[in-house]
């Protein structure tokens, strides 16, 4: 953070490389902070993905790189599709995993609860704390299941079970029979 990287510049490369020679994992936060290419166009977002890919093979360490999704995607609730991705389709279609953080929607709010005791649904008030993680998009022969993530004090996520939500009816029918 506050230094200035150009992965496709070749002095800079190497220097990720050697930083990231023993290391496991390398996140990139975000992607557009990484490189000076075009963004919509599919062969610089190519050579800028072969890039990274190099970069894996050269430290024995798995890339993450994090990117936006476009503002149409944010605006039509669809943050969880292999589309959804700000740019060029190159980003996701030369990747072999995508995965996404998807904000709890208002029909998700009010289809959900994380109360079992009385299934009272989470509500447009709360709903801001939730997020879906999920996989749009993977290469390898695996069952993506999404998981929900309830924020905690100082933005930590931690795993939630949500259960399906009585409807408003059925909850006042029930209180009706006692």
């Amino acid at each position: 953070m506050g230094k200035r990287l150009d992965v496709m510049n070749d002095q800079h490369l190497a220097r990720i490389i050697a930083f990231c020679a023993d290391a496991r994992l390398i996140v990139l936060d975000t992607l557009s902070r990484i490189h000076s290419l075009d963004e919509n166009s599919n062969g610089d977002m190519a050579r800028l993905v072969a890039t990274l890919e190099y970069v894996a093979a050269s430290t024995g360490a798995s890339v993450l790189y994090l990117h936006h999704v476009s503002k149409g995607s944010a605006r039509e609730g669809q943050t969880d599709q292999q589309q959804a991705a700000r740019g060029a389709s190159a980003l996701i279609d030369n990747a072999r995993w995508c995965g996404f953080v998807a904000k709890m929607t208002e029909k998700e709010a009010e289809e959900r609860s994380d109360r079992s005791y009385d299934r009272r649904p989470i509500g447009n008030e709360r709903r801001g704390h939730f997020v879906r993680f999920g996989v749009s998009k993977q290469n390898y022969d695996a069952t993506p299941l999404d998981r929900w993530y309830s924020r905690q004090a100082g933005g930590v996520l931690l795993p939630v079970e949500l259960v399906e939500a009585e409807q408003e009816s059925n909850r006042k029918a029930w209180r009706g029979c006692a």
